[in-house]
């Protein structure tokens, strides 16, 4: 089965996918946001498994996820690519289920599976018929603590992962320009280096360097389990410390911190290989909710973030690509929920007649723009209503909701803050976001990579 790599927050292409919603919304957000919380419960085993279960019985489905606090930010250099690759290999058969049985198990009876891996996290998880719970939850425990990794089963993943590389990667202008462009953005921590590893570090990864990372990272202690959908709180509680309670705690390592050294100027990157058109990434390093000295930070950049890009009435679209022509395609944006410092970002292709240069001046000039004039109210309005009617329509899937829950919790924040973040982004006025475009959009935070194409 295919396995992803999921780093959430690097996809230069994600948009606020939202619709505009009228202000009578707002009052259903709170309702929901109580109802939610409300069925939202929180339990941790002695062995320090954290259990967060939330009650969805619109459906007689559940979802099952285990989260590890690590990812490939967590990587030493010449380790890069372990996380990735310990994934793998984790459907790879313990003593009691054999190599490929945990996905037919899990066929069988009905459910799907897979797996992701991020910068800051890993995961893996199940969504079946409520009542297959147990099974769910007996197979992941025994992986947690039992997974096989044979050598030749090593062998060939490290050389499927090697693979995904050349196709997502090597073999795609636009992925090897935007890499490089995170290498260059991220000086100081482990956001340097890509989720999938580089090429020669795969090639000298050898079995026993995944299974201690393994042994490292894998342990009860080090995870949350999120169960959502057709369930009760005390039954997966009973179930949890059934299936996950013998395993043993281990000795966690301290987190990096993934923080950014102060910038001293601009840094530019030209990325000259054979492709048909010319590309443009611009980040400038901003905190994330982790390392920002005030969290009013954080969402006045979200809110930047979709004045700028928060739909097809965003400025970007509107202005660049509609109303100049500038750009063929652009978008702007900010993942702030991260565990370390991240980035505010453009990236875009210039429309034909246009150059590189040019595309970068627009977007350099909606910045001083930020910087100069208050956005207007009802635009703000207009973005706070799409913002918002994403967070609630993620309600709607059980997957979406776990995924809120379990993404907060393995950055070392709480999954309550999802039920204040509505009210936090309400908050911000034109003001804040015009104080957050001067304090960070700035040259000595910004890097610039161009993708040259070469003749092919």
């Amino acid at each position: 089965m295919m396995k992803m790599v999921n780093t959430f927050r690097g996809s230069l292409w994600l948009l606020i996918c939202a619709l505009l919603s009228a202000p009578p919304l707002v009052m259903a957000v709170d309702n929901g946001r109580a109802a939610a919380a409300d069925r939202t419960f929180t339990h941790t085993l002695e062995n320090g498994l954290k259990v967060i279960v939330r009650e969805d019985h619109r459906a007689p489905v559940m979802v099952s996820q285990v989260w590890y606090r690590v990812g490939s930010s967590y990587e030493k250099p010449g380790m890069t690519g372990v996380s990735h690759v310990l994934e793998h290999l984790m459907f790879k058969g313990t003593p009691k289920v054999p190599s490929g049985e945990f996905s037919k198990i899990i066929s069988r009876y009905g459910g799907s599976e897979n797996a992701f891996t991020s910068y800051d996290y890993t995961g893996y998880y199940q969504v079946m018929s409520a009542n297959n719970l147990p099974l769910s939850l007996e197979l992941e425990a025994d992986r947690m603590a039992n997974a096989l990794m044979p050598d030749t089963e090593f062998d060939k993943e490290v050389k499927v992962v090697m693979e995904e590389r050349r196709l997502r990667t090597d073999d795609k202008p636009t992925s090897l320009a935007y890499e490089r462009f995170t290498a260059a953005a991220y000086v100081s921590s482990g956001y340097h280096n890509p989720v999938i590893g580089w090429m020669h570090d795969l090639q000298n990864l050898k079995p026993e360097d995944v299974r201690h990372w393994y042994r490292r990272w894998y342990v009860p202690n080090n995870a949350i389990l999120v169960v959502v959908g057709d369930v009760k709180a005390p039954q997966v509680f009973e179930l949890a410390a059934r299936y996950f309670g013998p395993i043993p705690k281990g000795e966690v390592p301290k987190r990096p911190l993934n923080q950014e050294v102060a910038g001293i100027g601009e840094r530019r990157v030209e990325v000259a290989v054979p492709a048909r058109i010319d590309t443009l990434f611009v980040g400038y390093n901003v905190p994330g909710i982790n390392t920002a000295e005030d969290e009013t930070d954080v969402y006045a950049l979200r809110m930047l973030a979709g004045v700028l890009d928060g739909g097809y009435s965003a400025r970007v679209e509107t202005e660049m690509v509609r109303d100049q022509g500038i750009a063929a395609s652009a978008g702007a944006g900010y993942g702030g929920f991260s565990l370390g410092d991240t980035l505010f970002y453009f990236s875009g292709v210039p429309a034909e007649g246009h150059s590189v240069d040019r595309l970068e001046q627009a977007f350099e000039a909606q910045i001083q723009r930020l910087q100069t004039e208050l956005a207007d109210p009802e635009e703000l309005e207009r973005v706070k209503a799409q913002i918002i009617s994403g967070i609630v329509y993620q309600q709607d899937s059980i997957s979406s909701q776990a995924n809120q829950i379990g993404r907060m919790e393995a950055i070392g924040r709480s999954w309550r803050e999802a039920d204040t973040m509505v009210d936090k982004l309400s908050a911000i006025t034109p003001e804040q976001i015009q104080a957050v475009a001067r304090k960070y959009l700035v040259p000595e935070n910004k890097t610039v990579t161009v993708l040259n194409p070469q003749p092919l």
